[in-house]
């Protein structure tokens, strides 16, 4: 059974705002481009380079603890490596995340919207070259299909799921609900690349988190224990051969 991939997201930010791409060229054994590949250490977190090995997310300002991220709107120039910060359509903010004063006016910016919940004033980090700052500690692309968020919404929920809820970097469409647990262990196309389906991703608190309004207006890890047992939603797929994946590839195992 194939999907098709209706949706491509990157977070340059941990935390911040997903950016909308048309299509993007996978490396075997790589993350999506610019994927975390920055963000904002609380004040209590090891280290005082710019630059940081893996860490977990409890290191971090992340949603799953910070709803208050969701209120901005940001932007991220890959070619300036500019991050502009806007709150309810006004620049509040701007800066260039490999400057060390473009850093110090991001950090400052979040010192002061964050307050106590920083622990102090942020620092801006780089992820190590090769590496990034996800959940995870190994490589990996997620991917959610979304005819399985629509059967959340339609037999446990009974109300509209934003699927950027779950952050995830690929969202497809054109197979059955839950179908996609059954492609763990396989390898799978995705567009021109080719991946092996590693495992299924477990949720927390951060998906509760309205992306449009930051409000914790849903349970939504409540509702996937009590409406299918447990509370996966998508998959982790490993990049195993490099190639171009667009918005309209198929997806499938192979």
């Amino acid at each position: 059974m194939t999907a098709t991939i209706r949706h491509i997201y990157r977070y340059p930010v941990k935390g911040l705002t997903a950016e909308a791409m048309d299509a993007v060229d996978l490396a075997a054994g790589g993350y999506l481009p610019d994927d975390r590949r920055f963000a904002l250490a609380l004040a209590t977190t090891p280290g005082t380079g710019t630059q940081t090995e893996w860490m977990p997310k409890r290191n971090f300002l992340a949603l799953v603890k910070d709803a208050k991220l969701a209120t901005l709107q940001t932007e991220y120039d890959h070619v300036s490596e500019t991050l502009t910060i806007k709150r309810q359509g006004r620049q509040v903010a701007r800066g260039k995340l490999t400057d060390r004063i473009g850093r110090a006016m991001i950090e400052d910016f979040f010192a002061a919207y964050m307050k106590e919940e920083s622990r102090g004033r942020p620092r801006l980090v780089e992820a190590m070259p090769g590496d990034r700052l996800t959940d995870q500690s190994t490589a990996v692309i997620s991917i959610i299909n979304l005819a399985s968020i629509r059967d959340l919404e339609e037999r446990v929920m009974k109300t509209a799921v934003d699927p950027l809820r779950f952050r995830a970097n690929v969202y497809v469409d054109g197979i059955a609900p839950w179908a996609e647990f059954n492609w763990l262990g396989r390898q799978a196309s995705l567009g021109a690349a080719g991946v092996t389906i590693t495992e299924r991703i477990d949720r927390c608190a951060a998906v509760n988190v309205n992306p449009a309004t930051a409000e914790r207006d849903l349970n939504i890890v409540k509702a996937l224990q009590a409406g299918y047992g447990h509370i996966d939603m998508g998959v982790f797929a490993r990049v195993t051969t490099g190639g171009r994946i667009a918005l309209g590839d198929a997806v499938g195992p192979a």
